[in-house]
């Protein structure tokens, strides 16, 4: 990389631990008017603000000195195709990890033990005994097997649960081994439990449609902490409506979920308002990346966790796929 650049950040730099001393850095958390245009001049890191994606993407061609631009997302959808010729595109792999993972647990234990009908019935008084079905003895698919995906998985160990690992391409992982997308159909209807940690691309846009849904066996539970647009909508409304399959969704296409979609009231689905990264764990693990990336970016080494490099060759870049998701 060449010489340093200025940084423009969203914390006060004082709240990021190690920053290098020699590094001009500035911030912005994307709610006030950027800096003058005279500082714009010469950032060369600019990190997105959590959840100000649209007020970040308007500034990048305002920055002609730009690159490397860090999310503090591991999904890039938004972001990829705004980001300027010659910038690198790094995305915050590993941030998310336990906020998205606990949250895909707890969507998962609350839809099997029946939680939404008790929250229902204690509003109204009435007490539903009866037959849940536990998490112990499932089978559990986990579709898109990068750090997010591993985390779930670790998650799951205690609940003496059996455990199916896809991604893009076929590896060994730790605790088994990991099947490529093309064995999906196989592996589909043996499943009590699909959760899907893909991030959003061409190739992912629509993976839970009809075929996928229809291969799933009966009563089986979709998890998506995904993106929305991962699960075509139309085709998952059908299963439930029908009652054959459940589901239990961070993320909705579209998002935000308008008052009156039929998802609101479609039976057997359970659905939270896309809160997989945005608990108390992200912040201490946003500013423990920015430390890291900034002072790879100070001592002009590459960053980590690259994405794309539109019209740059950057060793090692390359463009998420099945493996590696979101927050």
């Amino acid at each position: 990389m060449s010489a340093p650049r200025a940084a423009l950040i969203p914390y006060a730099p004082g709240a990021v631990e190690g920053l290098p001393p020699d590094l001009d850095v500035h911030t912005w958390d994307g709610t006030e008017p950027p800096p003058p245009q005279d500082v714009l001049d010469t950032v060369g890191f600019l990190t997105v603000p959590y959840m100000r994606t649209a007020a970040a993407l308007p500034l990048m061609p305002r920055l002609p000195a730009l690159e490397v631009v860090q999310t503090l997302t591991a999904g890039v959808d938004d972001v990829l195709p705004h980001v300027p010729s010659g910038a690198v595109l790094c995305n915050a792999r590993g941030v998310h990890d336990a906020s998205t993972a606990e949250l895909a647990l707890t969507l998962v234990l609350a839809s099997l033990r029946g939680i939404p009908r008790f929250v229902r019935g204690q509003d109204a008084e009435q007490w539903h005994a009866g037959f849940y079905p536990a998490l112990a003895d499932r089978t559990v698919l986990l579709v898109g097997y990068g750090s997010i995906g591993a985390a779930v998985e670790e998650r799951l160990r205690p609940f003496e649960c059996r455990v199916l690992r896809v991604a893009r391409r076929a590896r060994t992982a730790p605790h088994g081994p990991v099947r490529p997308l093309s064995d999906l159909p196989d592996l589909l209807p043996q499943a009590d439990v699909v959760v899907l940690t893909v991030p959003l691309t061409e190739g992912t846009r629509g993976l839970a449609g009809r075929d996928f849904l229809a291969r799933m066996r009966d009563g089986a539970l979709l998890v998506n902490v995904a993106r929305g647009p991962v699960v075509d909508t139309a085709a998952l409304l059908a299963e439930l409506e029908s009652g054959r399959l459940r589901a239990a969704l961070d993320v909705t296409d579209p998002e935000p979920l308008p008052a009156g979609h039929p998802l609101w009231h479609a039976p057997g689905v359970l659905i939270s308002p896309h809160v997989g990264g945005s608990s108390s764990a992200f912040l201490p693990r946003a500013l423990r990346l920015l430390g890291a990336q900034l002072r790879r970016y100070a001592a002009g080494e590459p960053p980590e966790h690259r994405v794309a490099a539109p019209g740059a060759a950057v060793p090692g870049a390359a463009v998420p796929g099945a493996g590696e998701h979101r927050g």
